[in-house]
């Protein structure tokens, strides 16, 4: 499968029924990549968890697209997802690589383009660069440069752009070269999730037809 179009990263904080909406009408709308992120805040269980993780990749296979659990190898396996992403502080990516053989792994780099040869190296799938822009998830988040885009084109992997993307500032990011957009707020916040997932699919329709 190739790694393009729109990452959908779930919220925090939703109600499992509400989540499993905003989702499946993400994943209709056109995102190509789910991810499930949660971070067990209070309230919050394994059981809980476990059965959100179920239903996001039960309708993950039903559409056609790819479900990435945040943070935890153990659960990825659990409900048999199609891959893990992990943090500078989330496990080592070459155990992580080992552990999940035919499975996506994406790496989080933040500002860095060493971590990214790091991450490359170690077999990881893509690579994310972010925050791109002032976060309501992470304000305190460190700014990448568009300009790391071009840098990592030599890895050879899938690059991904994270952090207070909008339908607004996405195009600039498409134009530099992220081959995904991971989205947060403006997407499950929308109005309507579906209509705004297309917006941000469409953007990919049309960089492929503006460079070739």
């Amino acid at each position: 499968m190739r790694l393009r179009g729109l990452y959908a990263v779930t919220p925090i904080g939703l109600a499992p029924a509400d989540l499993l909406a905003r989702a499946r009408r993400a994943v209709e709308g056109g995102a190509r990549l789910l991810q499930y992120r949660d971070k067990a805040g209070p309230g919050r269980d394994a059981g809980q968890r476990l059965g959100e993780a179920r239903a996001l990749a039960a309708l993950c296979r039903l559409h056609g697209a790819s479900l990435i659990v945040n943070d935890d190898i153990e659960l990825a396996l659990a409900v048999d997802a199609d891959g893990v992403h992990l943090g500078r502080d989330d496990g080592d990516l070459a155990a992580a690589r080992e552990r999940l053989p035919g499975k996506l792994l994406g790496a989080s780099c933040y500002d860095r383009i060493d971590l990214a040869h790091i991450a490359a190296g170690a077999g990881a799938d893509y690579v994310a660069f972010g925050s791109m822009f002032a976060s309501p998830t992470k304000p305190g988040a460190v700014r990448a440069p568009l300009s790391l885009f071009a840098e990592a084109r030599v890895l050879g992997v899938p690059l991904c752009a994270i952090g207070g993307i909008t339908a607004d500032n996405a195009p600039a990011l498409v134009h530099a070269g992220a081959d995904l957009l991971a989205v947060i707020s403006d997407l499950f916040d929308a109005p309507d999730v579906a209509a705004r997932a297309g917006a941000f699919a469409k953007l990919f329709e049309t960089e492929s037809m503006t460079s070739t």
